[in-house]
Order: C-alpha cells, then sequence, then structure tokens
C-alpha cells in the first residue's frame, strides 16, 4: 500500500506523513530531505545550482538512506547523518533550483520507487508523489494552508531544531511555492484522484484522523 501526501512548504507533510506511517505500521518515506541532501552535496562541492550535468553526476553518486531515531527521522547522507544541515536557511534557498532539473529528479524518483518496492505500506511525501512519482498509488492526498500558517509552522520546526529561520519567511514561502509551481518538470499540483486538505485551521492529530478516516 502506498500513500502520498504532497503539498507546499509548510503545510504540514512531513509532520504527519511521519505520525501517519508510525500509526499505520508503514515506512515513512521523505522525498523533500532526498532533494534537500543533493542540495547540500552540491554547495559543498561548489556546484552551482544551474549546473545541470554535475547535479546529475552528484545524483548518481550519492547515496541516500533514512534511520529511525527516538527524536525523529534521521537522514543518512554518504554515510554521515545531515539531518539538520539540510534544514538549512541556504539549502532552503537553493534546493527549489536544484531540483528542477529533469535529470536530478529522474535519478531520485528511481530511488524513492526502489525504496518503495521494498516494503509493504508506505507514507511518502514531497511535491510530486502523487502525480509523478506514484501516479497510480490508490490513496493520494494534497495538503496546504494559508501562507501565514505556513510560515508559522517552518519557523517552529527550525527552532526546534535548533536552527534560526529568516526574517522574510512568508515572502521566502511564497517565492518557493511560485518556483514549484511553475517549473517544468514535476511541478506542484494537485495530483489527479487526490483528496485536498486545508490543514490551516486543523492540528496535526486532526489532519492525521482525517487521513484515516478518508483510508477506511
Amino acid at each position: 500500500m502506498i500513500i502520498t501526501l504532497d503539498g507546499p512548504a509548510g503545510s504540514g507533510k512531513s509532520s504527519t506523513a511521519r505520525a501517519l506511517a508510525k500509526k499505520l505500521g508503514a515506512v515513512y518515506l521523505d522525498t523533500g530531505a532526498m532533494y534537500r541532501s543533493v542540495t547540500l552535496a552540491a554547495i559543498e562541492s561548489g556546484v552551482d545550482a544551474a549546473d545541470a550535468a554535475r547535479l546529475e553526476t552528484i545524483s548518481s553518486a550519492i547515496t541516500i538512506d533514512f534511520k529511525d531515531d527516538p527524536d525523529g527521522q534521521r537522514v543518512i547522507v554518504n554515510g554521515r547523518d545531515r539531518t539538520l544541515d539540510i534544514r538549512t536557511p541556504k539549502v532552503e534557498k537553493q534546493v527549489s533550483a536544484v531540483s528542477a532539473h529533469k535529470g536530478v529528479r529522474e535519478k531520485m524518483v528511481a530511488l524513492q520507487r526502489k525504496i518503495a518496492a521494498t516494503h509493504p505500506k508506505v507514507v511518502v511525501e514531497g511535491r510530486d508523489t502523487g502525480s509523478v512519482v506514484f501516479p497510480d498509488a490508490k490513496h493520494k492526498f494534497f495538503l496546504s494552508a494559508d501562507p501565514q500558517a505556513r510560515a508559522g509552522r517552518r519557523a517552529a520546526q527550525s527552532a526546534a531544531q535548533g536552527i534560526q529561520s529568516g526574517d522574510n519567511l512568508v515572502r521566502e514561502i511564497m517565492e518557493r511555492d511560485e518556483k514549484d509551481s511553475k517549473r517544468q518538470v514535476s511541478p506542484l499540483v494537485v495530483p489527479h484522484g487526490a483528496v485536498a486538505i486545508d490543514n490551516t485551521n486543523l492540528s496535526l492529530d486532526e489532519t492525521i484522523q482525517k487521513i484515516i478516516d478518508l483510508l477506511a
């Protein structure tokens, strides 16, 4: 069983997917963390976000693993725990440009499908999981919320990880929305057949329960 959760930055995809997977006894697959990992590797290698060829090379060589932890899932990149490093403002600013490259997305989509194929239950979240990665998934959801609410959530998430958010988080989120929605490769859309959930005024538990009710 594959459950996809798509939506813009700060819509609660990660928290919802992680908690939902735990309730269902499923594997949680954070596709956004994978693109952030490639972005981090590019930054540390001095590769420009516009250099498609070198970014594809990085995507082909990189190893990305997920490790369960009492405090949340850890992201292991090339053998090192980079959970916090992939959430920095520098990565946040470049990840849209990096993930827009066709070659990068093709490499990551292939890896995402490979991981999902080895588990009976998977909750996968991102921006194109229901539209491109798993278009035939039976259970698809699209989470959204107003920009102010999403900015508040992103700031709280960063603070919990010891990362200071920028001063213009709402603007940055709206700019990210525009970039992700207008990119030529795998744009952010409501997947065909997905249930749209606006969780601006819903708690995390309420959002999860709504999804579980719809799965029944």
